[in-house]
């Protein structure tokens, strides 16, 4: 094939998974309504089991619920029918994924899991199949065409259950009205977790990193303290030690335009006063956007007194993950 020809297939099935997601929309109505209202009310776990192609979708499905507020993990059909039924209880709802809906490793285990008195949604393309029958509620997916030109592989099918998938996983989110902190509480490890959950305390400059220098000192002074402490900026206090202006490298650019002489100069006649300042129990991914909104490369952290106890810039950021 030329080039071309792979860039027509390719955007070919495009445009059919899109007409799949299109032709589902159809399906978002009371049963939908339904499933949601079961699984929010549901006090134990929602089961996902699918096989095959669907079982893959079914996995993802189950993670997005669990990562969203919605506990929920994944059996294998096969693995339930040698003992991994165990897993469920009364209290669950389980969610079986087909297309077709007559996959006999998932039919198999429906009456079981009715006699253990879980709940049932079935997802699949064919309301009159048997799943759909034997479920308590039933999702439907179908899709005109798969986008393999054979008509075998699940293609268009497979996104269609996806997107169901998401489309339940969100509305639950929302019905819990669950938030970002959440969140993050189930991806502590990543940059998600990081951006979410770190405050300027556990990233700040403490104690005697924190440049600092009392008003009456001359502008020398101050680039002496900036460059031991390496933050690219000083606080300024008065003799009570409270906050009463900052000084940068950007203000260091500014004094030399205006010929300034920095060995005579005080840095009273430098600073800036009213200056950003943060907390340090602000989260790091809102300092981020402060600083990121005043266009300022560092914050200096005070007390409920306006002393500074800390300092960072945006490296800190950056080596904490982030920016």
């Amino acid at each position: 094939m030329s080039a071309e020809q792979f860039i027509k297939t390719a955007l070919n099935v495009i445009d059919i998974e899109k007409q799949a997601i299109t032709e589902i929309v159809q399906y978002i109505n009371d049963d939908f309504s339904n499933a949601c209202q079961t699984i929010f009310n549901c006090t134990g776990r929602t089961i996902v089991i699918g096989m095959g192609k669907s079982g893959h979708i079914g996995n993802k499905i189950a993670a997005t619920l669990a990562s969203t507020g919605t506990p929920a993990f994944f059996v294998h059909p096969g693995e339930a029918s040698h003992g991994d039924l165990g897993m469920i209880t009364k209290d669950d709802v389980v969610l079986l994924i087909s297309n077709s809906g007559e996959t006999s490793e998932v039919v198999n285990i429906i009456p079981v899991i009715k006699r253990i008195g879980a709940k049932t949604i079935a997802m699949t393309g064919n309301s009159r199949s048997s799943m759909a029958k034997l479920s308590d509620i039933h999702l439907c997916i179908a899709v005109t065409k798969e986008a393999c030109p054979l008509g075998l592989a699940p293609t268009a099918s497979t996104t269609a259950t996806l997107v169901m998938g998401d489309a339940l996983a969100v509305a639950l989110l929302e019905a819990r009205e669950f938030t970002a902190d959440d969140f993050a509480l189930s991806h502590p490890g990543g940059a998600l977790g990081k951006r979410l959950l770190l405050t300027l305390n556990d990233i700040m400059h403490k104690e005697e990193q924190v440049p600092v220098i009392q008003t009456g000192n001359l502008i020398k002074d101050a680039l002496f303290e900036i460059s031991s402490k390496g933050l690219g900026m000083t606080a300024i206090v008065n003799e009570q030690g409270v906050l009463v202006g900052i000084f940068t490298d950007g203000d260091l650019r500014r004094i030399i335009e205006q010929k300034l002489d920095l060995h005579s100069a005080k840095i009273d006649d430098a600073m800036t006063v009213n200056c950003t300042t943060a907390n340090a129990n602000m989260l790091a991914a809102e300092a981020l956007n402060i600083m990121e909104n005043k266009r300022i490369n560092g914050l200096i952290v005070v007390d409920e007194h306006n002393k500074p106890i800390g300092a960072l810039n945006m490296q800190d950021l950056l080596k904490a993950g982030v920016l």
